[in-house]
């Protein structure tokens, strides 16, 4: 049993086990600062928006990774998995609150349910965004049409090193490396677009640049580097230390500029990387995202059993979809409207930048017990009296879509497909360029020429959230926005 104590006062208990308690804090809203809502405004539009959604439809995996948040593994039974009945109706009720979420399926191995091109169609028919994340072990030819049949738009796949010794040693399984780079292959001779997830350690962390110059060659969408959170067997790792991460970070600054219009690279459960690219790098697309960590703010995570929580890696409960439904929890929430409204605390709480970056809540429930704890994975130590760190430009991703020109009833439709997340900056992207060139209105071929002349910032390759789902399986095109 674990137990830590939340800045308001009170005792906050979670037991290390599959089924979890939910995670209360009965206190009075009045309680928390409303400093910390104002500083944040700016830096996160439409709070309190579910934009994305990880779901860990099993714990069940062929697979024993020595760091895996929810201990998965080959012993892990089906029993306390959801239904695919069950799955349908909690997908309907995320939908209800946001009909164009971003769906990341993960499990363990979601490839061991038979349902999850059921589970995927079921999302993506009602206008949802779904990627498939996976060791890749399982990614036949055979399977990989079936998930793009199924309207599966993206698959991140995890290769932690190019060295099959360190890669089978790290996933425990033998041969998986080799699987792993045989299923990229074929994800990209098929179309589906695809992300490179790489989990750091002491023992890749000199194969940083070979790994994102690889996953670069190979077509990836995107390469995020994870950062260790000690939940469930990460416990029993030593991540990097806070001199070591600094290091780190500065590097992807270096490899996210490299890099710019070939592939995003990005940090992960290491929001400190935004005071490295505030202060270098003010032409970087990723200020233009609400890069703050998003924990129960614009994210979440439906556990195997039906609980929801603020993220995968923080095991803190805040709610059963099967006695409650997701608006419920995600509105009413105590554990999410401090994670909103609360004030950080230590370090974190006293820190000029933490309005664009404010560390990594899981990893401070886990040092800490506390979600609003501060995260000593940072070697910044702020000294507390210097001027807030603002945004140095509009954040457009996951700002709200607001139209100020005249849009034709078919590009406002054709602007609905984008998921919620990208929506506002498509939308500002599309009325700049119209109005530089003399447009009244917006109309299909108006965004036909944007999509022509203004490629995304990330990426000279439209990716995944930006295609046209509802193309035939085998020649799917990319949208016109």
């Amino acid at each position: 049993m674990k137990i830590g104590t939340f800045s308001a006062g009170q005792d906050l208990v979670t037991e290390r086990s599959e089924s979890l308690p939910i995670l209360d804090f009965p206190v009075d809203p009045t309680q928390f600062s409303h400093k910390r809502d104002q500083e944040l405004e700016a830096a996160r539009p439409d709070t309190a928006i579910p934009h994305v959604v990880a779901w860990n439809i099993t714990r069940r995996c062929n697979l024993e990774c020595s760091h895996c948040y929810i201990s998965a593994g080959s012993w892990q039974s089906a029993e306390n998995e959801l239904s695919t009945e069950d799955c349908h109706r909690v997908l309907d009720d995320v939908l209800a609150v946001n009909p164009a979420v971003l769906l990341i399926l993960s499990g363990g191995e979601p490839l061991v349910r038979d349902d999850l091109e059921e589970i995927a169609d079921h999302a993506a028919s009602a206008g949802a965004t779904v990627v498939v994340g996976t060791n890749g072990t399982g990614l036949s030819d055979e399977r990989i049409k079936s998930l793009k049949g199924a309207g599966v738009r993206g698959v991140a796949v995890s290769i932690d090193s190019l060295n099959p010794d360190y890669h089978d040693r790290f996933r425990h399984g033998s041969g998986s490396l080799s699987a792993t780079l045989d299923a990229v292959t074929r994800l990209g001779e098929h179309g589906l677009d695809f992300i490179v997830q790489t989990s750091l350690t002491k023992g890749n962390r000199s194969e940083l640049p070979d790994l994102v110059e690889w996953a670069a060659e190979k077509g990836a969408v995107s390469f995020n580097l994870y950062f260790l959170v000690p939940t469930g067997r990460g416990e029993r790792m030593e991540g990097l230390s806070p001199a070591e991460n600094e290091e780190v970070l500065a590097e992807l600054v270096l490899l996210e500029q490299a890099n710019r219009g070939r592939m995003m690279v990005r940090s992960k459960c290491q929001p400190q990387l935004m005071r490295h690219i505030v202060e270098a790098d003010e032409e970087s697309p990723l200020l233009n995202y609400a890069t703050r960590c998003p924990c129960g703010v614009q994210y979440c995570r439906i556990t195997p059993e039906g609980k929801l929580t603020p993220c995968p890696y923080m095991p803190a409960v805040a709610g059963d979809l099967m006695k409650e439904s997701f608006e419920d929890i995600w509105k009413e929430s105590s554990l999410f409207t401090a994670l909103r409204g609360g004030e950080l605390s230590g370090r974190c709480g006293r820190c000029e930048y933490r309005g664009i970056c404010g560390g990594c809540r899981a990893r401070a429930f886990a040092q800490t017990g506390d979600p609003l704890g501060p995260d000593e994975s940072c070697a910044y130590d702020p000294p507390g009296d210097r001027p807030f760190v603002e945004p140095r430009r509009q954040v457009t991703y996951g700002a709200a879509a607001a139209r100020e020109m005249v849009w034709t009833p078919e590009a406002e439709e054709r602007i609905s497909r984008a998921p919620s997340f990208v929506r506002g900056v498509v939308t500002k992207r599309v009325e700049d360029f119209a109005r530089r060139h003399g447009y009244t209105e917006v109309n299909l071929e108006v965004m036909a020429e944007v999509r022509r002349k203004m490629p995304v910032d990330f990426s000279k390759r439209v990716p995944f959230f930006l295609k046209d789902h509802e193309k035939a399986p085998e020649h799917v095109e990319t949208t016109d926005a």
